[in-house]
């Protein structure tokens, strides 16, 4: 097994790990949560992290993708220093900003009061997360996920207690604020003893340019993401009410939140691995489809049984204050689906170093997907943002394709696309009409029905995959005895 295919498998096994850990507990932790709290108060932290999320973007710059990009011959120790304290200074600027100028003005714009005191308390990530950036490049460009992994899990899972315990003494809304803030500041010390680097006084011009001349397009592009990702909570607070925001949150918590650590995970391994073979088209191609059918395999099923089962489990368990949220968590639920047909697409094309086109593509999809959002909440609320987001998914597909055919010497074409995703389609429509006919026409308990659909999605992908996936298994164990 070669040695790039070794730390890619390795990476994904501590990431998977990581996902599940992550994933789990901050899925277990925002349900009960959900449980203790209202979708007022849901809607309020929503109206909060639109303006500090986007600060955050801002305040990294790129600097992480630009060090993990940079060829090892041609990266100095300058480098990190200067982009350790450029990223300091920049990020005190920017909590000022969040705290004299954001603040007060989201506050008027939503006409929430709280929010002047809130958003401060949330912008406290801007001022830890740029401390622990050239700690996360280091371990990242040499594809020590381990390490990683452990932070990241001790870290959100401390975290996670802590705002549970707020909760249940009666923080409210506070208990969702410190959930946000506290896994990056308690995650600090640990990056310093990961990796045993500190920063020294050096600022150097050259390195400067060489990293924040890469950073700019990124930063372009997570900008540009970042609206596309965000500006349905922004219009649906704006233009709905903090009760509609609340529902909306919650069905993105169960959908589109675990789909965006999915990603994390899986796009922290191949970014560098991309960047190491960059030059090599052939293996590219090779790594890109396999990830999007792996992606979708694993995604899928979890998907289908909240289609299925939304109105069965969530309003039994959660209450009849979460019914708005039911329609928008069945439509984001497909449009998960969808865009995991494209889920690391932006990876590979920053991989590549060109970090420029990637912008463009996604300025492209912002001038299509806001007009469209505006339409479907004004007329739909929030089951028209649901669908604004699934058609804008739909179009992100097409966009891709033409992208890998015409822009990229990779080209993939159509049809070697949908090869890479035909299983996981059949399996989840087979065991969505085999669970809806049950239900249906033989009155199956939906307990039932769920592993019915678990079994089934699983047997049609062992039917057609079966022996691949026992060949990566077989080399997964190999990996673990060397």
């Amino acid at each position: 097994m070669s040695k790039i295919k070794q730390q890619a498998i390795s990476g994904i096994l501590w990431n998977g790990l990581r996902l599940i850990i992550n994933v789990g507990s901050s899925f277990v932790i925002k349900l009960v949560l959900a449980r203790v709290l209202f979708p007022e108060e849901f809607g309020v932290v929503g109206m909060a992290v639109v303006f500090t999320g986007f600060v955050q973007v801002l305040n990294d710059l790129g600097i992480g993708s630009a060090l993990i990009q940079k060829k090892e011959e041609k990266l100095r120790s300058a480098h990190f220093h200067t982009a350790f304290w450029f990223g300091v200074g920049w990020a005190l600027f920017m909590y000022l900003v969040v705290s004299v100028v954001v603040a007060p003005f989201a506050a008027v714009f939503y006409g929430e009061p709280i929010l002047k005191s809130l958003i401060p308390v949330l912008g406290l990530g801007i001022l830890s997360s740029p401390v622990n950036l050239v700690h996360k490049a280091q371990l990242t460009k040499s594809m020590n996920f381990k390490k990683i992994a452990i932070i990241d899990n001790t870290s959100n899972l401390s975290a996670g207690v802590l705002s549970l315990i707020l909760a249940f003494a009666g923080a409210g809304v506070w208990s969702l604020a410190f959930n946000a803030v506290a896994s990056i500041v308690i995650a600090m010390p640990q990056y310093f003893l990961a990796t045993g680097w500190r920063p020294k006084c050096v600022v150097e011009k050259a390195a400067f340019k060489d990293v924040f001349g890469f950073g700019i397009y990124t930063t372009g592009t997570n900008i540009t993401n970042y609206l596309i990702g965000n500006v349905d909570y922004l219009l649906i607070g704006k233009l709905l009410s903090a009760h509609a925001l609340g529902a909306y949150t919650f069905a993105f918590i169960l959908t589109n939140t675990f789909r965006g650590k999915l990603m994390a995970v899986i796009n922290t391994v191949l970014y560098p691995l991309y960047s190491r073979i960059q030059d090599n088209p052939a293996a590219l191609k090779k790594y890109y489809l396999k990830t999007v059918e792996y992606n979708s395999i694993a995604i899928f099923p979890i998907m289908v049984f909240l289609i299925a089962f939304a109105d069965s489990i969530i309003l039994p368990v959660f209450g009849s204050k979460w019914v708005d949220a039911m329609n928008p968590l069945k439509i984001l639920s497909l449009s998960v689906m969808v865009h995991m047909m494209v889920n690391s697409n932006t990876a590979l094309i920053r991989g590549m170093g060109r970090p420029g086109l990637e912008m463009k593509l996604q300025l492209v999809k912002a001038v299509i997907f806001l007009p469209l959002l505006y339409l479907g909440i004004s007329y739909f609320g929030i089951t028209g943002a649901a669908f604004a987001i699934l058609l804008n998914k739909v179009i992100a597909v097409g966009i891709a394709q033409y992208t890998f055919k015409y822009l990229l010497s990779l080209k993939v074409s159509t049809g070697e696309f949908f090869d890479a995703v035909k299983y996981p389609w059949l399996a989840s429509i087979v065991a969505y009409a085999v669970v809806n006919v049950m239900v249906t026409y033989a009155s199956m308990h939906y307990a039932i029905a769920a592993f019915l659909l678990f079994g089934t999605y699983g047997a049609v992908i062992y039917m057609f995959l079966g022996g691949e996936l026992k060949a990566q298994l077989k080399e997964v164990r190999e990996l673990k005895k060397m």
